[in-house]
C-alpha cells in the first residue's frame, strides 16, 4: 500500500517579492507577513532582522557584523493518494541557505525550521475541539496525531526527501506558555543555555509521533528559550553556522508573532514560565494579525477535513494503522 502514496516537492524563494501560492496555509509564519499594503516592507524588515541576528551570533572573523546573509527557500510537499492526479499539500517547511559575503561561498543550512501542516490544523482546530466540546474535562481523541505523525515520518524516509536533502529536519518553535522551564547548567557555544521542563507538552507529544524529540535552548542575547525538535544528535549532527541559520530565522519569526515572550524586556531566569499576557515587551515594526490567524486555523482544518480526511478516510486509516518504521 505504501507505493500508493507519493510526494512532490516544490521550492520557491522567500524574499521581499514573495507571494504565497494557492496551496500555502495563510496562517503560516512567512505567508502571514506577505499580505496587505505593508507586505513588501514586512518581508524586507523580516529578512534584515534575520541577517542581523545571524551576524551577531556568527561573530568570529566578522568585525563589521555583515559577513553573512541568509537565503530562504519554502519547501512545499504535496501528497498523492493511490497515484491519483489530485494532490493535497501536506507539509510546508523552510530551508536555510548561508551566503558568505566575504568569500562568495553559498552553503546549505538546515531544512525544517518553520513547520506548516493542514493536517495539524485539522487535528487541533477541528478534531480536538469537537472531541472536547461540552466535556467536563480535557482529553485527547483516540490515536490523536497518529496519521499526521506517520505521514511526516514516511516523507522524511522517502526517496523524494533523500534526493533533495542531506540531513534530517530540525523544527524550531516557541516554548509553551502553559509549562515551566528550568535551567540545567548545560551550555552550548551556539545554542546557548539549556532548559528542561517537567513532563511533556501537548506539542511535544504530537511531535513525538512525528519521530522527533525536543530540547530547549536560549541562545546568547536571547530573552527566552526556543524549542528544537529533531532526530539524531542536535549538538553533533549540525555545524555552528547551520544552527545559527535556524536560530536567526525562527527567533525573528517569534519576535514578530510572540513579542510578549521573545521580545520581552527581561531575560528568562533560572525558573521560567512564558506568558502571553506579559506587558513589558517591545513591538517590531512588522504588522501581524494574531486574532485572524487563530480564526483561519479553524477554516483550514475544515478544508482539510473536506478535501483530504473524508475523501480518503478508509485508505488513510488502514495505512496509518499498519505503518511502522
Amino acid at each position: 500500500m505504501n507505493k500508493n502514496f507519493t510526494f512532490t516537492i516544490k521550492s520557491s524563494l522567500f524574499d521581499e517579492n514573495y507571494n504565497p501560492s494557492e496551496n500555502t496555509r495563510i496562517t503560516t509564519n512567512f505567508a502571514n507577513l506577505a499580505r496587505g499594503k505593508n507586505r513588501q516592507e514586512n518581508l524586507r524588515n523580516t529578512l534584515v532582522m534575520m541577517n542581523n541576528r545571524f551576524n551577531t551570533l556568527a561573530y568570529w572573523d566578522n568585525p563589521k557584523s555583515d559577513r553573512y546573509s541568509i537565503e530562504l527557500e519554502i519547501i512545499s510537499v504535496e501528497m498523492s493518494v493511490e497515484n491519483k492526479a489530485n494532490t493535497f499539500p501536506v507539509i510546508e517547511i523552510l530551508k536555510t541557505n548561508i551566503v558568505d559575503n566575504k568569500t562568495g561561498q553559498r552553503t546549505e543550512g538546515i531544512v525544517g525550521n518553520n513547520f506548516s501542516s493542514y493536517v495539524r490544523d485539522y487535528d487541533f482546530s477541528v478534531l480536538l475541539l469537537d472531541h472536547n466540546k461540552d466535556q467536563a474535562s480535557f482529553s485527547l481523541p483516540e490515536k490523536f496525531g497518529d496519521l499526521h505523525g506517520n505521514i511526516f515520518k514516511y516523507f522524511v524516509n522517502s526517496n523524494e526527501y533523500k534526493a533533495h536533502f542531506n540531513k534530517a529536519p530540525v523544527i524550531c518553535l516557541s516554548v509553551s506558555n502553559k509549562d515551566v522551564y528550568h535551567r540545567t547548567g548545560n551550555q552550548h557555544p551556539v545554542l546557548g543555555i539549556e532548559y528542561q521542563q517537567n513532563g511533556a507538552s501537548l506539542t511535544d507529544q504530537y511531535f513525538k509521533k512525528m519521530g522527533l524529540q525536543v530540547r530547549y535552548f536560549m541562545p546568547q542575547n536571547s530573552v527566552a528559550p526556543l524549542a528544537f525538535y529533531f532526530t539524531g544528535d542536535l549538538l553533533s549532527d549540525y555545524s555552528n553556522l547551520e544552527l545559527i541559520s535556524t536560530i536567526s530565522t525562527m527567533e525573528t519569526f517569534q519576535k514578530i508573532y510572540r513579542p510578549e515572550i521573545y521580545n520581552a524586556n527581561s531575560v528568562a531566569g533560572q525558573c521560567y514560565q512564558p506568558s502571553l499576557t506579559n506587558q513589558d515587551y517591545s513591538l517590531t515594526k512588522i504588522v501581524y494579525d494574531r486574532e485572524e490567524r487563530s480564526r483561519l486555523a479553524i477554516e483550514q482544518g475544515k478544508y482539510t477535513e473536506e478535501h483530504f480526511i473524508e475523501p480518503y478516510k478508509h485508505i488513510l486509516e488502514q495505512w496509518s494503522a499498519s505503518y511502522a518504521l
